[in-house]
């Protein structure tokens, strides 16, 4: 079976049953080449249904939870990204190809320079890979419309809020170390409105607003 047929199996069979609509965030999820955002030795688990290591206790999250908070964020095509933990930058490739220009953050250096290599590699022009404490934001930059985290928080920075815009949507898990829940934050001109989408585990976001590095 070839790459492109495992991407569309993905989809059929993992993507489309759990409610994912969004017929942009589909051809995405079938378009990214997801076997090269993993380690040599896991490309053939590649499209399994479930997270994958991708070194230096990091991980790829699974295609439905990409899929999923990609969904949440509601985006058009406009949108200048916030991406909290780039990881192998599979997940940057995705919002690469729905919004405008990506600002993603790394905080471990080898994972940075790989993924930064890669994206350009594979032609996603509008992902900038930044090296930083993710967990103040990226206030340089900002305001963003739309702020993704993919590690899991002990509570929403205020940080994000202050660098989403108005009528920005936060999509971020939150909760122990061990398991949280996906929130959906919108930030309106009277404060934020915050929603429950399904609860997750994720790899603990470190840093200044975030965990401690055991």
């Amino acid at each position: 079976m070839s790459d492109q047929q495992k991407r569309h199996l993905m989809v059929i069979e993992q993507l489309l049953p759990r409610g994912i609509k969004d017929q942009r965030v589909l051809v995405a999820m079938e378009s990214v080449q997801r076997h090269l955002f993993v380690e040599d030795k896991m490309q053939d688990r590649a499209y399994d249904d479930c997270a994958l290591a991708i070194g230096h206790g990091q991980t790829i999250s699974q295609p439905y939870m990409v899929a999923l908070m990609t969904e949440l964020l509601e985006l058009q095509g406009h949108e200048r990204i916030l991406e909290i933990g780039t990881g192998s930058g599979y997940q940057s490739a995705v919002l690469s190809l729905l919004a405008s220009e990506v600002f993603t953050v790394e905080r471990l250096q080898p994972l940075a320079e790989r993924a930064k290599d890669l994206l350009g590699k594979l032609n996603y022009r509008n992902v900038h890979v930044k090296v930083s404490d993710g967990t103040v934001g990226l206030p340089g930059h900002a305001p963003f419309d739309s702020i993704i985290v993919t590690a899991g928080a002990p509570e929403i920075p205020e940080e994000y809020i202050d660098q989403l815009k108005i009528g920005g949507r936060l999509v971020i898990p939150a909760g122990s170390r061990q398991a949280q829940t996906l929130y959906v934050i919108k930030k309106t001109s009277t404060g934020i409105e915050k929603t429950v989408s399904t609860p997750c585990v994720f790899v603990p976001l470190i840093g200044k607003r975030g965990w401690e590095e055991e």
